[in-house]
């Protein structure tokens, strides 16, 4: 018999109907819930793969099989006539695509690569400023789309962060 502090149906009920203090997905009737942050790592990884295979694809690439190297900047490929590409440069797109959706299985990962990117982003900015980017296929719109890109990555990585720690003390 039960007694009369004894929650009903028992514990098993009781484990079921706790809410989870941590920002990390959880099955919920088949359906996976995800943080804001994995769903942001998720969205960007996706755009960044579609991006990296775009610079393979004649029309939304010019010059490209004329003017597509393998690294630097002396080629004269350029997606929608405006960002410089190569095979390296569409390659390491698609990677940080591919490590946007394999990061965005916990909420930490996602974090990471969010403002992790976000960073990086804002160093190869920085580094096309400063005129040192040859190394890299990269004009001035690279560099600005760089900065857009990391500040966008860092503030959707401290706008998750707030979300989660809200839901946590919720």
């Amino acid at each position: 018999m039960e007694s009369a502090n004894a929650p009903i149906g028992g514990p098993a009920v009781v484990s079921a109907l706790r809410v989870p203090t941590e920002p990390t997905a959880v099955p919920r009737e088949g359906i996976e819930a995800r943080s804001a942050a994995q769903s942001a790592a998720t969205l960007v990884g996706v755009v960044f793969v579609l991006v990296g295979i775009a610079g393979f694809i004649p029309g939304i690439t010019t010059h490209l099989y004329d003017g597509l190297d393998l690294a630097g900047d002396n080629g004269s490929s350029e997606m929608l006539g405006l960002f410089m590409v190569s095979w390296l440069h569409n390659t390491v797109h698609l990677g940080f695509g591919l490590a946007g959706l394999a990061l965005a299985k916990t909420f930490a990962e996602a974090q990471l690569y969010l403002i992790g990117g976000g960073i990086v982003y804002l160093a190869l900015w920085l580094v096309g400023v400063l005129g040192a980017a040859d190394w890299i296929p990269a004009n001035n719109p690279d560099d600005w789309l760089h900065l857009v890109l990391g500040v966008g990555l860092i503030g959707l990585g401290v706008m998750t962060t707030r979300d989660a720690a809200a839901s946590a003390t919720a």
